[in-house]
């Protein structure tokens, strides 16, 4: 019998290349993704939570939101993420984490380093990010970090094209911060979602957001 997990899930590349690649070994039983209440809107990523659900739907997979207020206290974080995975009553959870050692660190401190599992890590992000554009999957970025990149690639398709054009120096898979993406079709998907691009929003005098909505 498979061990039975559950992954973080922001409905980025990185969770989806982690849900690829370890749906074989693992029974994946939901995606667990944390959302700014005031805002209704996955944190960080400030993707719409409507979006998120039709996005595990054509996954076939349940969405479980826990909710955080805006500002949230690292406590207040800790203990809904903890409460969640002991209701969850599953053996491991599934990191789309690549190579920041501190934030692997942060995660097996939170769930245990035997229930944490990387199925990415190490991996060389080009190579990622091409397979990623390979396999077949799409995704728009919804979130950049302006002080590296234009604030109008928000709501960029990630593909071969926005590969090509990244500065020097900005990680492939964006995992420094650079940038952040929704993913929208892809072999997992029972049907693609139609999604156009809504209004940029700069936050913080940094982050550019790209408001996707869902057409269809």
């Amino acid at each position: 019998m498979k061990p039975r997990a559950i992954i973080s899930w922001s409905g980025g590349k990185d969770c989806m290349l982690a849900l690829w690649q370890a749906r074989d070994a693992f029974d994946i039983v939901g995606l667990l993704t944390t959302v700014t209440r005031d805002f209704d809107r996955v944190s960080m990523h400030g993707v719409r939570v409507d979006l998120l659900r039709r996005q595990a739907e054509r996954l076939g997979l349940p969405l479980h939101c826990i909710e955080i207020p805006s500002p949230c206290t690292n406590v207040v974080y800790e203990e809904r993420m903890k409460d969640a995975w002991q209701r969850m009553k599953v053996d491991r959870i599934l990191c789309g984490d690549l190579f920041l050692e501190d934030v692997r660190r942060y995660r097996e401190n939170l769930f245990g380093a035997e229930a944490c599992v990387f199925p990415l890590w190490g991996r060389s992000t080009a190579d990622l990010a091409r397979t990623f554009v390979g396999l077949g999957f799409r995704a728009a970025l919804c979130c950049v970090d302006t002080q590296v990149l234009p604030a109008d690639l928000a709501g960029r398709e990630f593909d071969a094209t926005l590969l090509a054009e990244l500065p020097v120096g900005v990680d492939p898979c964006g995992e420094n911060g650079e940038f952040h993406t929704f993913v929208h079709a892809g072999p997992l998907f029972t049907t693609p979602l139609n999604i156009v691009r809504g209004e940029r929003v700069l936050r913080d005098d940094r982050f550019s957001y790209c408001d996707l909505q869902l057409l269809d």
